[in-house]
Parts: structure tokens; C-alpha cells; sequence
């Protein structure tokens, strides 16, 4: 599948997503951009991140000060080529595969932590 199809494909599936979110989360969810990259740059991985990265919240989470040390908005990033090498392949384990990493990074802009997160099956 081309990287077009591959992001095609996960923005239908992260819109599909915030539609099936409770009305008071669905404007929040709404608000945070999502990005759709192959895979995480050379930059992100000198930082340590592991190449196999899903996805990647950055910025500050909903309700907090902004902090000066954020050089960018919040946004969630969703590297597509690891998504798909994750699901093996596979179109409905992708997009199971979006819907989840998607959903996790939402967690961490709604100020969720790991454990949050697992609690909520988003681990």
C-alpha cells in the first residue's frame, strides 16, 4: 500500500474515531491536529525514540498552562509506515491499530498517563 493510501485510509479511520466520541470529547479530539508522517525523522530518533514509534503526542495537554518551553501547539503524530508493519499488513488491523494508537495519544492531550491509559485498554 502507497504511503497516499496509507494516510488516506488513517485520516478516514481518526475521523471515524472522533465521531464515535462522546459529544463532550468529540470537540476537544476535534481541536488537536493529527499529523500522518512515514516514519519518525533522524532528529526524533538522536532523542532516543525507538524507530518503531506508533505515535507521539507532543505539546501540552488540554487544561494546562502553556509552558514556554513548548515551541509548537498540541498535536498527535501517527507514523504510518511502523502502523503498517504493525498490523503486518493487514488493512482492518491498521485501522484497529489507528484507531487505538490515536486514541492513546488523545489520552495523553486529555492529560492521561500510562497507567491512565491502560486502565482505559489504550496501552
Amino acid at each position: 500500500m502507497t504511503l497516499d493510501q496509507l494516510t488516506t485510509l488513517a485520516a478516514d479511520t481518526v475521523a471515524a474515531t472522533q465521531r464515535s466520541l462522546p459529544q463532550a470529547l468529540s470537540p476537544l479530539a476535534c481541536a488537536v491536529p493529527v499529523h500522518f508522517e512515514s516514519l519518525p525523522d533522524a532528529d526524533m530518533l538522536a532523542e532516543g525514540w525507538a524507530a518503531d514509534i506508533l505515535g507521539l503526542f507532543s505539546g501540552d495537554p488540554h487544561g494546562s498552562a502553556i509552558t514556554g518551553d513548548q515551541l509548537q501547539p498540541p498535536q498527535i503524530i501517527l507514523y504510518l509506515e511502523n502502523l503498517w508493519d504493525y498490523a503486518e499488513l493487514d488493512r482492518h488491523i491498521f485501522r484497529d491499530e489507528v484507531r487505538l494508537t490515536y486514541l492513546h495519544e488523545l489520552g495523553h492531550y486529555f492529560g492521561w498517563d500510562e497507567d491512565d491509559l491502560a486502565a482505559r485498554g489504550l496501552d
